[in-house]
């Protein structure tokens, strides 16, 4: 009998921010050999009861955008966080974000407060991103919209 060693990637399990929790199952999936990413993660691996929301933008509960792209960003996240309480998650149970921004030199030109901005809203968890520049977005004045996906512990 012979034994074969895999000559792809060792994949590596790291600890999220929710690791305190011990009903967590939502895991980073971080292969060995490659960089960690900068607030991101390549990919997160997760057991539960799944909440998705939709596209959402930086407007307040009257549906007005405030202003400024870092602004709606906070307003943004603000309101995926109101949507994850609604069904009892918390940013902790992110996995997977989607941003579209319809400027991308604009997203870069403000990381470092963007990054500011992230973390004094869902702390230090980074789940799976993707960042996409559109055209434009539904409402004309918005100039970020974001869906999250989240799992729940069972």
């Amino acid at each position: 009998m012979s034994v074969t060693t895999p000559k792809g990637p060792q994949l590596a399990v790291l600890p999220t921010a929710a690791e305190n929790d011990r009903r967590s199952t939502v895991k980073v999936l971080q292969p060995s050999g490659w960089p960690v990413p900068k607030g991101y993660a390549n990919g997160m691996a997760a057991e539960g009861r799944i909440v998705v929301t939709g596209g959402v933008i930086g407007w307040d509960a009257e549906e007005r955008l405030v202003d400024g792209f870092v602004a709606q960003v906070r307003q943004t996240l603000s309101n995926i966080a109101e949507i994850l309480a609604e069904a009892g998650a918390r940013p902790e149970h992110l996995v997977r974000l989607t941003w579209y921004v319809v400027d991308m030199d604009e997203y870069l030109a403000n990381l470092r407060e963007l990054g500011k901005v992230y973390r004094a809203v869902f702390g230090a968890h980074y789940p799976a991103m993707a960042l996409v520049q559109v055209v434009r977005l539904v409402e004309k004045a918005a100039r970020v919209e974001i869906e999250a996906t989240a799992v729940i512990p069972r």
